[in-house]
C-alpha cells in the first residue's frame, strides 16, 4: 500500500514536532521543513534515522513555487511562523514578512504541487479582546501584529482556495500546551514560565488576579484535529480547537507549585477566553480527550525539559513587557 505524503512546516516546533509524530505513527512519508530558527532540532531528532522522514533546513520566505520539495506531496500542514506579541509590536515587518508572505510562498508550492489537502494553523488571537464562548464567526479584533500577521495568513488561505480552488481548511488554535511546549525567546508562554520558576524554587509569577481564563487543549489532542482537517472532503473551513472549557490561571499555578506572587495586569488581553467547538465536533467527530488536571500532570512528570528555560522574575518582566504597555491601550473588561 502507497504511504500518504506530507510536509510539515515549522516541523521542529511545538506543535509541529507532535504532528510529525501522529504522521509518521500513522504511516505516512514524512518531510519537515524548518528554519531551525529556535534550535529545536531536538524534538525531532529521535525520527532522524527512520526511512519514512526526511528534514530539510530552509527558510520559507525563500521559497519558489516550482520547488522540489513538494514533489509528489499530498498533504501540507503549515506550521511554519514567528510567534509572541512584543517582538511583534517591536518588529512587525519581520511578522508580516514571515506570516504573511511566507504562507503566501507555501501555498503557491502547494498549488502547484496540486496537494489533496492544505491545512493552517491559524491563531485565536484574531478574536481579540472577546470575552464570550467564542465560535468561528465571532468578530475579528486584531490587537496586535502577531494577531494581524497570523490572520492575514489564513486570509491567504482562504483565497488561495477561492480563486485557485486550493483544498483548505483552517485551525484556529486556543491555549495549546503539553511536552516541548516554548521555552526559549520572548516572555509569554505560561507553561514554560512557570514550570522554569518550579524548577528554579522561584515563586510563580500570575499576572493581574489569576482570576482570567483561558481554554487549553493538549498538544496531542490538538494534532489529531489537525490530522482530520486534512483527511476529510470538507473543504474551505474554519475550526476552533480549544478544550471549549477554559482554566483559571490561579488555579493552573496551583497545580503546579505552592508559591505565587501577582505582577501588574495587561491591556489588550481578553479576561476570560473560551472556543465553542461544536463545529468542528459535528464537522470531524473531533474531541478532546486528555483532561486539563491530567495534561498539567503529564507536564510536570517532564518538567526537567524546562531546565535551559529563560528564568523570568518581576523585573524581568516589566523590562520585556514594556513595549506592550506603551502600545497597548487599557481596555474595560
Amino acid at each position: 500500500m502507497k504511504k500518504k505524503t506530507a510536509i510539515i512546516t515549522g516541523g521542529a516546533g511545538f506543535i509541529g514536532s507532535h504532528m510529525v509524530d501522529l504522521l509518521i505513527s500513522k504511516n505516512f512519508k514524512v518531510i519537515v521543513i524548518d528554519n531551525l530558527s529556535a534550535g529545536n532540532t531536538k524534538n525531532i531528532s529521535h525520527h532522524f534515522k527512520k526511512k519514512n522522514f526526511k528534514f530539510i533546513k530552509f527558510d520559507i520566505c525563500s521559497l519558489e513555487p516550482n520547488n522540489n520539495f513538494f514533489k509528489n506531496i499530498e498533504y501540507v500542514f503549515h506550521f511554519a511562523g514567528i510567534g509572541d506579541i512584543v517582538p511583534s509590536i517591536e518588529k512587525p515587518i519581520n511578522y508580516m514578512n514571515v506570516n504573511v508572505q511566507g504562507t503566501v510562498r507555501i501555498l503557491e508550492a502547494s498549488r502547484m504541487a496540486k496537494v489533496k489537502k492544505f491545512v493552517y494553523a491559524a491563531s485565536s488571537s484574531c478574536y481579540g479582546i472577546n470575552n464570550s464562548k467564542i465560535d468561528e464567526n465571532a468578530k475579528i479584533i486584531n490587537e496586535h501584529p502577531y494577531a494581524l500577521s497570523k490572520y492575514l495568513g489564513e486570509l491567504s488561505v482562504l483565497h488561495w482556495h477561492k480563486v485557485y480552488n486550493l483544498p483548505v481548511n483552517v485551525i484556529r488554535i486556543f491555549n495549546a500546551y503539553g511536552p516541548r511546549v516554548k521555552t526559549v525567546g520572548a516572555y509569554g508562554a505560561v507553561f514554560g514560565v512557570f514550570l522554569k520558576q518550579k524548577l528554579s524554587g522561584k515563586p510563580l509569577t500570575i499576572v493581574g488576579t489569576g482570576l482570567q481564563t483561558r481554554d487549553f487543549v493538549y498538544v496531542t489532542d490538538l494534532v489529531n484535529a489537525f490530522y482530520l482537517a486534512s483527511q476529510t472532503e470538507k473543504t474551505g473551513e474554519i475550526y476552533n480547537v480549544g478544550y471549549g472549557k477554559d482554566q483559571k490561571i490561579l488555579d493552573l499555578a496551583k497545580l503546579i507549585s505552592k508559591k505565587i506572587i501577582f505582577i501588574p495586569d495587561r491591556p489588550g488581553e481578553p479576561f476570560s477566553f473560551k472556543a465553542n467547538i461544536k463545529k468542528i465536533t459535528n464537522h470531524l467527530k473531533w474531541k478532546p480527550v486528555v483532561d486539563f488536571k491530567t495534561g498539567v500532570k503529564k507536564m510536570i512528570k517532564e518538567i526537567e525539559y524546562w531546565k535551559d528555560a529563560p528564568l523570568w522574575s518581576p523585573i524581568k518582566i516589566k523590562r520585556a513587557t514594556k513595549t506592550w504597555f506603551k502600545f497597548l491601550k487599557k481596555k474595560t473588561k
